[in-house]
């Protein structure tokens, strides 16, 4: 164990967070997504939500303040179903950690598939709620 991590970052996550460089992405997908099809490193953290495991890996890995937008979501196929409630929770969750976090960027669903491949790592989770997938741009640490 360790002073300051939190518990739900396994060793091999910690790991892949720390190998990964600036500008590299990682994707963390819903209980839907195909991950293992997807991944060329895969995390499972089957059992846990998105927003848990998103607070916990924004604690320590900063989002890439160089482009426009660093976070990326899976844009809703059908504009009748609305806004997914999950994505108020992601911003809120993005803010905490990035004081200027400008927001997301909505990527057509194959476009989101296509990005997911050239991730550095995907993380699959159990999380129930509907487009709940999201990519994460590495930043630096600004000393």
């Amino acid at each position: 164990m360790l002073k300051n991590i939190p518990a739900i970052l396994s060793p091999e996550l910690l790991k892949i967070l720390m190998e990964m460089g600036h500008g590299d992405e990682l994707c963390i997908g819903d209980g839907n997504f195909p991950a293992a099809a997807y991944a060329q490193r895969l995390v499972r953290l089957d059992g846990h939500g998105v927003p848990e495991i998103l607070d916990a890996i924004l604690s320590l890995y900063p989002l890439d303040d160089f482009v426009p937008k660093a976070a990326f979501l899976m844009k809703v196929v059908n504009p009748s179903d609305g806004v997914p409630p999950i994505w108020a929770t992601y911003e809120k969750i993005c803010r905490t950690h990035e004081s200027a976090f400008p927001g997301f960027e909505q990527v057509e669903r194959f476009a989101f598939y296509e990005q997911a491949k050239k991730c550095y790592a995907i993380v699959a989770t159990g999380e129930a709620s509907l487009y709940a997938n999201v990519i994460l741009k590495k930043g630096v640490i600004r000393s």
